[in-house]
């Protein structure tokens, strides 16, 4: 006899699991089925163990160069195997975490393959592998989870489904690709390898730039293979002119327009990544290959028969309308799933919209504002529309930038080139976008986000009293930038 539910949420990354919370705080009956590990790609194979790695790397870069702080630093090595201990902590902390707000919460959590088979229909299918966790978490908050890791089908009803199930590596057909030695961001999070001397990356996006940092690092030879003009390609152009100039200063070789044709494997082992650029065959070669071309969403094993062509598709996204409703009723989707934004605050963002609308309740997010981060050094970090953008839209606009090489907190901490610009409609004064590349530019955004938000002009942005010294007066100085103009 299936086990009914108001809502099912197939998928518990930051997306799914945040709905599922949401769902149990309004007092509804909620299950999650979840494939692999709770967090999803975001905190097992993405944002957490990907930051973890960029914050001790960039630790080792900078203690290298601690003399001239006015400090000395000898025998300094990376130990790999505490480097990959340390990781994993620190997600089976955060997984610990998410476990203990469903059991708090009286969510039942299942492990497995989680597919529709009706609009009310689904079942769990066992899956090697699923729900693997520390020992600590395993005799936690998941003992006394209803249904955990079934050993055979479990067929569950539910009055809404919820499709949280994000997006996969994505990889271009490219001959070659499937040699030993050739991985996708998945494989390199998972090896954690710090031995490599040199490391070919094809494609220069987020991904892409964050892996050259954490290998440029600890002395890796990165190579930066991207099909399109420029790096990050999405992002402002100036802050993709200034990553390749100081991606130039270290070890990391950037080639754009640069289209890969076939990846051998060499004699002595290694592999060469053959690619034309600017009409000319060039070659590339590293121990490793990495493809960071992007994801696309995840949908295996998704539907049963009876419901193969029943949720409208796109291009392999699940379509769905402004509330994130699909085209069959009382199932949603949100996350990677849908294209669009494929950001892990989004997601979260669309889960919980979703579920605050299922359910009768005004949505607290406005999907029209989310911010962009790279966690490079410096960082990046991005919201609302670029003078390009405007321009292109047809509305005027001033400008006001202001280079962080004069800032005090900057220039003490020892900080590469970087800068914050501010957009603003010419008429209104009222700030409509911001790029920010500089320390510390991915807690400042937020700051930036109220402002567009709440239709704050330049001149009251100015208004403000920033403390001293600190990254944030950059943000006061770009908007007096603009005050006279």
């Amino acid at each position: 006899m299936a086990t009914a539910y108001d809502l099912i949420v197939i998928g518990a990354g930051p997306g799914g699991y945040p709905a599922t919370l949401r769902a149990a705080e309004l007092g509804r009956r909620t299950a999650v089925i979840e494939c692999r590990e709770l967090g999803g790609t975001c905190l097992n194979r993405g944002c957490i163990p990907t930051k973890t790695l960029l914050h001790a790397t960039g630790l080792y870069r900078e203690t290298l160069k601690a003399s001239e702080a006015g400090l000395r630093a000898e025998s300094l090595e990376i130990d790999g195997p505490a480097l990959r201990a340390r990781k994993n902590q620190v997600v089976e902390t955060l997984q610990n975490g998410i476990a203990a707000q469903f059991k708090k919460h009286k969510v039942d959590v299942y492990y497995g393959i989680g597919t529709i088979e009706g609009e009310h229909q689904v079942t769990v299918t066992p899956n090697k592998g699923a729900g693997e966790l520390s020992e600590e978490t395993s005799e936690g908050p998941h003992a006394e989870t209803p249904g955990n890791q079934p050993s055979a089908p479990i067929h569950l009803e539910a009055a809404s489904i919820l499709i949280a199930t994000g997006s996969t590596p994505a990889a271009p057909p490219i001959p070659g690709s499937s040699l030993e030695g050739v991985a996708d961001s998945d494989i390199m999070l998972e090896e954690v390898n710090m031995s490599l001397k040199s490391l070919v990356i094809i494609g220069g996006g987020v991904i892409g730039m964050e892996f050259a940092q954490i290998y440029s690092d600890i002395g890796c030879q990165v190579t930066v293979l991207e099909a399109m003009d420029r790096i990050l390609p999405g992002m402002d152009r100036e802050i993709a002119q200034n990553l390749k100039m100081i991606g130039k200063k270290r070890n990391i070789d950037i080639h754009t327009g640069a289209m890969v044709k076939e990846i051998q494997k060499t004699s002595d082992g290694s592999l060469l990544c053959r690619y034309e650029e600017k009409g000319g065959e060039k070659e590339a070669a590293g121990e490793r290959v990495l493809i960071a071309t992007g994801r696309r969403p995840n949908t295996a094993n998704l539907f049963g028969e009876s419901m193969k062509g029943r949720i409208a598709e796109t291009r392999g996204c699940i379509q769905v309308d402004d509330d994130y409703r699909t085209s069959v009723p009382g199932i949603y989707a949100i996350g990677d799933v849908i294209g669009g934004i494929q950001l892990a605050h989004a997601a979260t963002a669309e889960g919980i919209t979703a579920v605050e609308h299922l359910f009768g309740h005004k949505p607290r997010y406005s999907a029209a504002l989310i911010p962009s981060c790279v966690y490079t050094d410096p960082e990046i970090a991005v919201i609302g529309m670029t003078a390009e953008e405007a321009k292109e839209a047809g509305i005027e606009v001033i400008t006001g930038k202001y280079l962080m090489s004069m800032n005090g907190k900057s220039l003490l901490s020892g900080q590469e080139r970087g800068f914050i610009k501010l957009t603003a409609e010419k008429d209104s004064r009222q700030v409509i976008g911001a790029q920010l590349m500089c320390a510390r530019a991915t807690d400042m955004i937020s700051t930036l986000e109220l402002a567009i938000q709440n239709h704050l002009t330049v001149e009251q942005l100015a208004e403000l009293i920033l403390p001293h010294p600190t990254f944030c007066e950059g943000i006061g100085e770009a908007a007096f930038d603009m005050v006279e103009r």
